[in-house]
């Protein structure tokens, strides 16, 4: 969901409520940016951000890492190192990659989509991703990779569930390649390593600019050779940046700072979402607020206006979509305790207003 405000501006002073990503450096990660050691990346010059990309690595479990511009380009980077043109991933219906990714693995790689329906939990099923994968024919693309995701749309996979998907893929003599946009709030829900959480998969892609606050970044692990092929890949679609390691320090701040203080928007996240849940016309499933996402339905109403209502009351929300009036609201470290009330009050008024 990547609707802007109605009016499409964002005060300095706007509580934005519209995505994790829209959060601002912090004093500490300007200074780290400020006083980086900074080479030219394209030469591999760069040391900082070869200090990010083995932390990155040793962080997930994996050999080697590769700084990025984004999680797009990260997922797109790791397919088309996986897969040749005319070969297939298979992923799941809804997954970033798919959905929000502008289809850039049969634009620009010419790696066919085989998108699966989800399961209850949002994973596949394992008995799914073994009947999608395509038989040794010419008739048929190559089944080359399996792309998974977690967290997904807030909420942490089921370890088992993604396991079993994994196997079967490996079975079946496909690569795994997992989408960690979030996994950290993943790896602080559940109290596991990332590395134990990403370990049935051979690469990962953790991005750094969403709940951890870096501004700018990306990085995606695997083994040795691949990073290589990958750091090839990366050229190819313009991804080559030369003093990066003002980029990778803010990077390496969310690391060593901003990890464990996700706790913060999940018990955060999950108080506010049992708020809005006891007004009448909000429906949430309060079982799927694991991490710092809330999917909350505005029952029977289809204002327009919903996002002038905050704006006004110094919020910025996404419009709500769909038939359903489904609408997303996510904390991060920009939101403070003390908000709370505010948003909340901000949906007792729009409701009055629609209710009367």
């Amino acid at each position: 969901m990547y609707a802007s405000a109605c009016d499409g501006t964002t005060a300095q002073t706007a509580i934005d409520l519209r995505s994790d990503t829209v959060t601002r450096p912090s004093a500490g990660m300007r200074a780290a940016m400020a006083s980086a050691p900074v080479g030219d990346d394209v030469y591999g010059d760069d040391p900082t951000v070869k200090v990010l990309e083995k932390r990155a690595a040793h962080l997930l479990g994996k050999e080697a890492g590769l700084f990025v511009s984004s999680g797009t380009q990260s997922n797109l980077v790791a397919l088309l190192s996986h897969c040749g043109r005319g070969d297939e991933y298979i992923g799941g219906k809804g997954y970033h990659i798919p959905k929000y990714e502008a289809a850039g693995a049969a634009v620009l790689g010419g790696i066919s989509p085989n998108h699966l329906a989800l399961n209850e939990t949002g994973g596949l099923n394992a008995d799914d991703v073994e009947a999608a994968i395509q038989p040794d024919d010419p008739h048929f693309a190559v089944s080359r990779l399996l792309c998974l995701e977690n967290t997904f749309n807030g909420q942490v996979m089921d370890q088992d569930g993604l396991e079993a998907a994994a196997a079967v893929a490996h079975a079946n003599g496909l690569a795994v390649h997992l989408d960690g946009a979030r996994l950290m709030n993943a790896a602080v829900k559940s109290n596991r390593a990332a590395a134990h959480l990403v370990a049935c998969a051979d690469t990962v892609s953790l991005c750094l600019s969403k709940g951890l606050g870096a501004p700018v970044g990306s990085v995606l692990t695997g083994p040795k050779d691949f990073i290589a092929k990958a750091r090839r890949m990366r050229k190819l679609v313009g991804g080559g940046l030369r003093q990066s390691g003002v980029l990778a320090a803010c990077a390496l701040y969310a690391l060593e700072n901003n990890v464990d203080r996700l706790r913060e928007d999940h018990d955060r996240a999950y108080r506010l979402a049992a708020r809005l849940a006891a007004l009448d016309g909000i429906s949430i499933d309060l079982s799927t607020v694991h991490t710092n996402m809330i999917w909350l339905r505005l029952d029977g109403l289809a204002d327009a206006a919903v996002c002038d209502h905050f704006a006004a009351r110094g919020l910025v929300v996404a419009n709500p979509s769909g038939k359903d009036n489904l609408m997303r609201i996510v904390l991060h470290l920009d939101i403070a305790e003390d908000h709370l009330d505010q948003i909340v009050e901000a949906f007792e008024t729009y409701l009055a207003k629609v209710q009367t």
